[in-house]
């Protein structure tokens, strides 16, 4: 028998760590990464807040950002003491981030509440080290209701390129989260999260079947109300069936995140400033939201002189200069993303919301070169100042309407004419929806009368009929 030797090579997902950060630090709120940085304040003595006395002193001395990361090996000398602070350079002089000057200053457990509870269940699976390091990027990435807004496929794509990383290992990891404890949890969209928790429930639930077809393949029928179409669908002839479905579809939960998630006042810290300036719509960041923060020189230059010897502190070093680089890779982003939201909603700005055009994250994420699944987590918490007051970014999408010009126009702007026209009725003879559809056609928008009733009822207007006054 002829030997010979084979040289095999194994992937290890050894940078989800940093990798899990960047995704963390990018969906979360001001507030919350500012309760973040705390956290890696304590943990990390290489890692300080900067003085307000040094951002005076570097001022416009300070250098672009490095997109590069540096091992501590590669770093040499002066390095290491000029890593600093990048939310300085444009803000040389900014009101110093001392805890009890900031008058936003809050810390939020609960978006902790949902991600400990998992990670605790996840503590208690037997499974190999790899798969329990996806399960936990997972976890990382889910929003406050235990959605995962982000697609696998990009997930996978943000690996490093040594990491050979099958989709098939993240969907058995999302299968895996999604059979913890909230039921529901890990969902990529609304029907999901119902159908999981359909699925948990015993098989002898009357109903079951139909309410799951109605959740995997008709939630947009129960939810625009066309009930008769979805009877039909569903094979159902009885209405009391039909009710019995829709009420076993409205007992689950479609936000089983919230429940570890209290309820507490929020101040909201704007994380951009948009103002006109010479003409133009210009966005910028707001210094009162920006962490500043940098590498303490005093642990940089032990270091420094002691490389052989240093230990712990070269691991916190590279800590710390990732948490800075993807701090500034957060605001970067957030920017660009701010900036080319104003740029379509200009008109907004200008007339209010009859203005608002229709916006799409696939649009912005076009626009920018980034995926649909990061532009929602950007827009997702993050709220810009306007002269018209504070909006959260998603405010500014909507989706399209046809007019009768071939254009399109925005369910916002539509939602606030069918507002104007009912705060204009007469309340002794109310508008009817179909009245109001008639009224949006004569001004070119093909708005159908349940689309009116859905919008009116979104924004909590009575029908006609409750709206009449003698």
């Amino acid at each position: 028998m002829k030997q010979s030797l084979q040289l095999k090579l194994h992937q290890q997902l050894a940078l989800t760590p940093q990798l899990q950060q960047s995704i963390r630090l990018l969906q979360l709120s001001s507030m919350e990464l500012d309760q973040e940085i705390g956290q890696m304040l304590q943990d990390n003595p290489l890692l300080e807040r900067a003085e307000e006395e040094y951002a005076a002193d570097r001022g416009a001395q300070s250098a672009e950002p490095e997109h590069a990361q540096e091992t501590p090996a590669q770093a040499n000398g002066d390095d290491v003491y000029d890593e600093m602070a990048w939310g300085e350079r444009s803000y040389a002089g900014a009101s110093s981030d001392d805890d009890e000057d900031r008058e936003f200053q809050q810390t939020d457990a609960a978006s902790q509440g949902l991600r400990q509870h998992l990670l605790g269940q996840l503590s208690l699976t037997a499974m190999p080290e790899r798969d329990r390091r996806l399960v936990a990027l997972l976890i990382e990435s889910l929003d406050d209701d235990g959605y995962l807004g982000i697609d696998l496929g990009e997930l996978a794509d943000m690996m490093p390129e040594e990491v050979e990383l099958d989709p098939v290992e993240l969907s058995a990891a999302l299968k895996l989260l999604q059979s913890f404890d909230p039921v529901g949890v890990g969902a990529r969209g609304l029907g999901e999260c119902l159908w999981l928790q359909l699925n948990a429930l015993p098989p002898d639930t009357p109903h079951l079947a139909q309410a799951m077809a109605t959740v995997r393949d008709h939630l947009g029928l129960l939810a625009e109300r066309e009930y008769g179409k979805l009877k039909k669908l569903l094979d159902v002839h009885s209405d009391k069936d039909f009710i019995a479905i829709r009420h076993l579809i409205t007992s689950l939960d479609p936000r089983p995140g919230a429940r570890y998630t209290p309820l507490d006042t929020r101040y909201v810290v704007p994380d951009v400033l948009v103002k006109k300036v010479k003409g133009l719509w210009t966005v910028s960041l707001n210094p009162d939201a920006m962490p500043k923060l940098r590498i303490n020189q005093m642990y940089a230059d032990i270091l420094r002189h002691n490389r052989e010897d240093g230990g712990g502190l070269s691991s916190q070093l590279q800590e710390a200069r990732w948490l800075i680089k993807n701090v500034q890779q957060r605001f970067e982003t957030i920017l660009r993303v701010a900036q080319a939201i104003v740029d379509r909603q200009r008109h907004f700005l200008e007339y209010g919301e009859v203005a608002m055009r229709p916006l799409t994250l696939r649009e912005i994420g076009d626009a920018l070169d980034l995926h649909e699944s990061t532009i929602s987590r950007v827009t997702t918490q993050k709220f810009m100042l306007t002269p018209r007051g504070i909006y959260e970014f998603k405010y500014f999408f909507g989706s399209s309407l046809a007019t009768e010009t071939g254009g399109a126009a925005s369910s916002t702007a539509i939602k606030a004419l069918i507002k104007q026209f009912i705060e204009a009725e007469n309340t002794a003879r109310p508008l009817s929806d179909n009245t109001i559809s008639d009224m949006l056609k004569e001004q070119g928008f093909v708005v159908a009368r349940r689309t009116v009733a859905k919008y009116r009822e979104m924004m909590n207007i009575p029908p006609a009929n409750q709206r009449k006054s003698a």
